[in-house]
C-alpha cells in the first residue's frame, strides 16, 4: 500500500508543521489532489497526493511536527478498486414497501464528481434515512439530521411535498455584527465556525477558540483581525501562553542569529515631494489600471538604481572561504507583517524591471504574504530588505539585518513639514512632504562613508524622480 512520506519543502528544513487535513479515511483521490496543509519555518504549503486511490490511513495528527521522509498517509490503490465496485452494485436504487426510496452512497466512492479534495460537501456528511412520517434532510459540512413532520395527515400526506400558504409573515431578527473579536454564544451545536485555514492557524498560534467568535467577514466569516483582536483582549489577570513555533519560531532564531553581526544604522530626512506628485501621475496612467500604487515603489526603484554607484550594499559575506560577494542581481526582499508572524518575500531580478513590472510584483506580493502562503522559493536567495514602517504612522527606525544580507533600508510615514527651499535671496519655507529614510549595515563589509552615499543617492531621486534617467 503506498505511503506518501513529507516531501523536502526547500531551503534545508528538516521538519514542518501538519497544520489541517483535506481529506480522511476513504475519501476517494486523484493524482494532485491537494491532501494536506503543512506549515513550515518559512510559509504554509499545501501538498499534492502522488497516489490515485482511497485514503486508508493518516499517519499523523494534525498539530503534529514531523521530519522529512516521514509517512504521513496511506492510499491503497485496491481499496479503490474495491470501492468502485461497492458503487456499481449499489448503483441501483431499491424500495422498500411503504418508504420512498432514498439513495445511498457507497463508503469512499468517488461520488463528488469534480470536486476537489477538501471542497464542497465532505464524504459522510449527507446521510439520509427513512424515518416514519417524516422525511430526513441533511445539508453539506455538517452532521445535523432536521425532520420534517406533517401533524395534520402523518399517514397519507407525503412530507417531501410543498403547500405555499396564503400569508407569510417574516419579521427582521438578529443582532448587528459586534466589533472584531467580541466574543458569541459560540457557533451552533455541530457547526464548524467559519474560517480559512490561514485564519485556523492564527486562532492555533494566539490560543483562540474560534467556536466563541463572531465573524464581522461577508457571510460572518472569521477575519485573521477578528482573532488578533480576541487575543489581545484577553481576560484580565489571566496569562496566556502562546506557543513558539512555525514562522514566529523561525524570525525569533533569525534575529537572535542576527545580533551576533555588528550592526550600524545611518539616517537621512529626505524631501519626497517629487515622488508624491509622480505617484498622483502613475495612478492616473491606463497601465496601472487595477494595481495599488504606494512610495513603496519608487523607493524600491531608487535603491536599486543606488546600488548600481555603491554595489557594496548588495553584497554578502561567504564565511567558509572568507570572501565578499558582490550579488550581480538584486533580489529585493519586503519585509511584510502578518498575523502568523513576520515574513521576507523578495523579488527575484528586481533590477532589472520597468516600474510597472515592479508594481506588479509588489501586489503580487502582498496579496500571497497576507494569505500566509509565501513558497520557500519566494523567501530564498534574499539579497536586500525594505522595510516600511510609516505604514503604522511612525517617523522612522533601526531595523535588524535579515540574516545573509549587509544592509536593510527602512521607511518612516511620510508627513508635510515645513522646508526651506530656494538658495540665497530666494529662499523661504514650504510645505513639503519629507520622509525619514534608515539603513542598518553589516559594519563588516559596509562602512560609514557607502551607507551615507547610498542614502544621499535615494534621497536625490526621492526628491526628483527625473534624475534616474541619469543612472
Amino acid at each position: 500500500m503506498p505511503e506518501f512520506k513529507l516531501p523536502d519543502p526547500g531551503e534545508g528544513l528538516q521538519e514542518a508543521e501538519i497544520v489541517r487535513w483535506l481529506v480522511a479515511v476513504g475519501d476517494v483521490v486523484a493524482v494532485n489532489d491537494v491532501l494536506v496543509e503543512i506549515e513550515t519555518a518559512k510559509s504554509l504549503v499545501e501538498l499534492p497526493s502522488p497516489y490515485a486511490g482511497v485514503v486508508s490511513e493518516l499517519l499523523v495528527a494534525e498539530g503534529d511536527v514531523v521530519e522529512v521522509g516521514t509517512p504521513i498517509i496511506r492510499i491503497g490503490e485496491e481499496a479503490l478498486r474495491q470501492a468502485q465496485g461497492t458503487a456499481e452494485q449499489l448503483a441501483e436504487p431499491v424500495e422498500a414497501p411503504g418508504q420512498l426510496a432514498e439513495p445511498v452512497e457507497a463508503p469512499g466512492a468517488a461520488a463528488t464528481s469534480a470536486m476537489l479534495v477538501g471542497y464542497g460537501a465532505k464524504a459522510g456528511a449527507i446521510s439520509r434515512r427513512a424515518r416514519r412520517s417524516g422525511v430526513v434532510v441533511a445539508g453539506p459540512e455538517t452532521d445535523q439530521v432536521h425532520e420534517s413532520y406533517d401533524t395534520a395527515n402523518p399517514v397519507s400526506r407525503r412530507t417531501d411535498e410543498v403547500t405555499p400558504s396564503d400569508r407569510l409573515d417574516a419579521v427582521a431578527s438578529g443582532e448587528h455584527l459586534p466589533p472584531p473579536g467580541r466574543p458569541s454564544a459560540g457557533a451552533k451545536a455541530g457547526r464548524r465556525p467559519l474560517a480559512t485555514p490561514a485564519v485556523r492557524r492564527v486562532a492555533r498560534d494566539l490560543g483562540v477558540d474560534l467556536n466563541q467568535l463572531l465573524g464581522t467577514g461577508a457571510g460572518g466569516l472569521i477575519t485573521a483581525e477578528d482573532v488578533v483582536a480576541a487575543a489581545s483582549g484577553g481576560l484580565p489577570g489571566r496569562d496566556r501562553r502562546v506557543p513558539l513555533r512555525g514562522i514566529r519560531r523561525a524570525m525569533f532564531n533569525s534575529m537572535t542569529a542576527s545580533l551576533q553581526i555588528p550592526q550600524a544604522t545611518a539616517m537621512i530626512e529626505a524631501d519626497v515631494t517629487g515622488t508624491v506628485e509622480m505617484l498622483e501621475l502613475l495612478k492616473s496612467r491606463r497601465e496601472f489600471t487595477g494595481l495599488r500604487v504606494s512610495p513603496l515603489l519608487v523607493f524600491a526603484k531608487a535603491a536599486c538604481l543606488a546600488m548600481t554607484r555603491i554595489p557594496e550594499i548588495n553584497s554578502s559575506y561567504d564565511a567558509e572561504v572568507g570572501e565578499i560577494i558582490l550579488h550581480g542581481s538584486v533580489n529585493l526582499g519586503i519585509a511584510a507583517a502578518t498575523p502568523r508572524g513576520l515574513l521576507v518575500p523578495n523579488i527575484k531580478n528586481a533590477e532589472r524591471m520597468n516600474l510597472v513590472e515592479l508594481t506588479e510584483a509588489l501586489n503580487a506580493m502582498v496579496a500571497v504574504a497576507r494569505e500566509g502562503r509565501v513558497q520557500p522559493y519566494d523567501l530564498a536567495d534574499g539579497t536586500f530588505t525594505i522595510t516600511n514602517i510609516g505604514v503604522f504612522g511612525v517617523d522612522g527606525g533601526t531595523p535588524i539585518l535579515s540574516p545573509g544580507e549587509s544592509a536593510i533600508m527602512c521607511l518612516g510615514t511620510i508627513r508635510r513639514k515645513p522646508w526651506v527651499v530656494g538658495t540665497g535671496a530666494d529662499e523661504h519655507l514650504e510645505p513639503r512632504s519629507v520622509c525619514t529614510v534608515s539603513l542598518t549595515f553589516d559594519h563588516r563589509l559596509i562602512d560609514g562613508a557607502m551607507a551615507s552615499k547610498f542614502l544621499a543617492e535615494v534621497a536625490t531621486i526621492m526628491s526628483n524622480p527625473g534624475l534616474a534617467l541619469l543612472f
